[in-house]
C-alpha cells in the first residue's frame, strides 16, 4: 500500500511539466490523486481554467482536502451559490464547477482528488500556461 510523508510526494512537474515547481507534489494512488500544494504567493486560477479550455471556465474536479495554512476562496460561476472561504485548520469538500483563488502569501494544503477529473483540470492549466508562454519547451508528461 502506498504511503509517504507529504514532502516526499513526487514533484507535479513530472506529470505536468509546465506546472513543475516544488510547491506542487502529487502521486496517483489507485483511482485517487494525492496532492500537497505549497504556495508562496496568492494564486487566482480563473484565467488558467478559462484559457485552458475547461467548459464554462470552471474546474471539473471535486476536491477533498485539509488546509494547513492560508485561505482559499471558492467561486461558483453561473450559479447563485455564494463564495466559500476555507480557512487554515479546516477540512473541506469543493464540488466540481468551481474556481479556486488562493488568497494569502502562504498556502499549504493536502488534497485527495479523483485522478481522472484532476488530470483534466491540470492538463487545462498546463495548456493555459503554454498559451501564455508559447516559447516554453516542455518535456512529454509521464503517464
Amino acid at each position: 500500500m502506498p504511503h509517504c510523508k507529504l514532502e516526499d510526494l513526487p514533484s507535479g512537474g513530472g506529470r505536468w511539466p509546465a506546472l513543475g515547481h516544488d510547491g506542487f507534489k502529487t502521486a496517483h494512488w489507485g483511482d485517487m490523486e494525492v496532492g500537497y500544494t505549497t504556495l508562496d504567493s496568492p494564486l487566482d486560477c480563473t484565467e488558467s481554467y478559462k484559457f485552458g479550455g475547461l467548459p464554462g471556465g470552471v474546474c471539473p474536479c471535486p476536491h477533498y482536502g485539509y488546509l494547513f495554512e492560508g485561505r482559499i476562496r471558492v467561486r461558483y460561476p453561473d450559479t447563485d451559490w455564494p463564495d466559500d472561504v476555507i480557512e487554515a485548520g479546516e477540512a473541506y469538500f469543493v464540488p466540481s464547477g468551481h474556481v479556486l483563488m488562493y488568497e494569502t502569501d502562504k498556502t499549504r494544503c493536502l488534497e485527495l482528488n479523483p485522478a481522472h477529473a484532476l488530470k483534466m483540470c491540470l492538463d487545462a492549466m498546463e495548456r493555459a500556461i503554454l498559451k501564455a508562454q508559447p516559447s516554453a519547451e516542455v518535456a512529454p508528461a509521464a503517464a
